[in-house]
């Protein structure tokens, strides 16, 4: 399974992104779904998350609010909307896919991951 993110980018504090995440190859039919960060000298942290079917979202406490995941089952794809961007938003984001188990903000829990994709917040 390969997951390629896009949607990244250069923008002005309280400006907004879409990031994109969609899986290709040997798929299955459901996974749970997560966006997490990593910004410059700072360890991967969990954004946010969403379950198999969608029916429950997970945030961390710096985005809520202004941050949605979503997803496209069917597509086996994942999406991130993210508005009123903060300077400390900037960090590369990484998709994470979990093909087991309940949604968890612990990265070492996941299965598959993308190659990453820059978002830079200008203030």
């Amino acid at each position: 399974v390969q997951l390629q993110a896009s949607g990244g980018g250069l923008v002005q504090a309280g400006g907004s992104l879409r990031l994109s995440c969609a899986a290709s190859g040997r798929t299955s039919s459901s996974y749970v779904m997560s966006w997490f960060r990593q910004a410059p000298g700072k360890e991967r942290e969990f954004v946010a998350g969403i379950t198999r079917r969608g029916s429950n979202t997970y945030y961390a406490d710096s985005v809520k609010g202004r941050f949605t995941i979503s997803r496209e089952n069917a597509l086996n794809v994942v999406n991130l909307q993210m508005n009123s961007l903060k300077s400390e938003d900037t960090a590369v984001y990484y998709c994470a896919f979990r093909l087991a188990g309940v949604l968890t903000a612990y990265a070492e829990n996941y299965n598959y991951w993308g190659q990453g994709t820059q978002v830079t917040v200008s203030s």
